[in-house]
């Protein structure tokens, strides 16, 4: 019997919105890589925490499609290193086999909340003339804030970021928080930092049988989530959240982007305010 690890993946379905995203990351990652390398002194690297098999199946045409790992290596210029970090298995050993022979690839098999600070952002620090795009898109509450926290101190990272807000709703931010499975809080306490995140999705009104919590919008959760992203993580500049939806227009998690440039803040706004003034996401 051959190894688990030599089993082919099963390539995940994405939506037109995960296309969307997909189609925004390589052009940025192209805009950045072009930028970068102009720069002779600096060594630009491309990180992705959650790599995935680096393929996906589009639901739209049941045709295969490139993930981020596959669409950031064919952008030119290069970068001059790549960093894909994936916790299933099978899925890390087909980005091995994915890039196997292409130079500068290093493929992590683990936790991203674990490879991230002790083996990746060591490598990118300011006095290294290190410079990266990190992508972190989890597919739900799987993502620590102890690593967005190190990416921002670092001050040399360009973060793009999946704010799930669609598993936030499901499983926590619920109109009777008391109801909250105690594991559930704590994923969502993980991925914030700390509780303040009660404090971003409910407020007390006064009724008639006294003071009662009610759940806010959307928009009030992501919004505070932004200004830890500048106030907690030292993030200087932090583009206007983007709500990719669903076929019923549902938002199933906003695209933020994070970054101590001026420059790159301004390319990214920009990206952002247009794909909302062509009318999507």
């Amino acid at each position: 019997m051959g190894d688990q690890n030599d089993e082919p993946p099963s390539l995940d379905e994405i939506g037109r919105w995960s296309e969307l995203k997909l189609d925004i990351i390589r052009k940025y990652a192209q805009a950045y890589s072009r930028i970068l390398a102009r720069q002779p002194r600096l060594y630009h690297v491309y990180i992705d925490g959650f790599a995935g098999a680096g393929l996906h199946i589009s639901r739209a045409t049941g045709q295969v499609v490139g993930g981020s790992p596959a669409n950031v290596m064919r952008v030119e210029p290069k970068f001059r290193q790549y960093h894909f970090v994936e916790i299933d298995p099978a899925k890390a050993n087909h980005l091995r086999k994915l890039f196997a022979g292409k130079d500068g690839v290093v493929v992590h098999e683990g936790d991203c909340n674990e490879i991230l600070p002790s083996r990746v952002f060591p490598t990118v620090e300011w006095r290294q003339f290190k410079r990266a795009l990190c992508l972190l898109d989890p597919y739900g509450l799987h993502l620590d804030w102890g690593v967005v926290e190190h990416a921002g101190r670092l001050r040399t990272i360009d973060l793009l970021l999946n704010f799930p807000v669609m598993d936030m709703n499901m499983n926590v931010l619920w109109h009777t928080p008391d109801a909250v499975k105690p594991e559930q809080a704590s994923r969502m306490t993980r991925f914030w930092g700390d509780d303040g995140w009660r404090q971003a999705a409910y407020r007390s009104e006064a009724t008639l049988f006294g003071d009662e919590l009610r759940k806010t919008g959307n928009e009030a959760v992501v919004a505070a989530y932004v200004e830890r992203l500048k106030k907690a993580a030292g993030f200087q500049f932090v583009a206007d959240p983007l709500p990719m939806r669903n076929s019923t227009n549902a938002v199933v998690y906003y695209l933020l982007f994070a970054s101590p440039n001026k420059t790159a803040h301004k390319i990214v706004q920009d990206m952002f305010r247009k794909l909302r003034g062509a009318g999507g996401p």
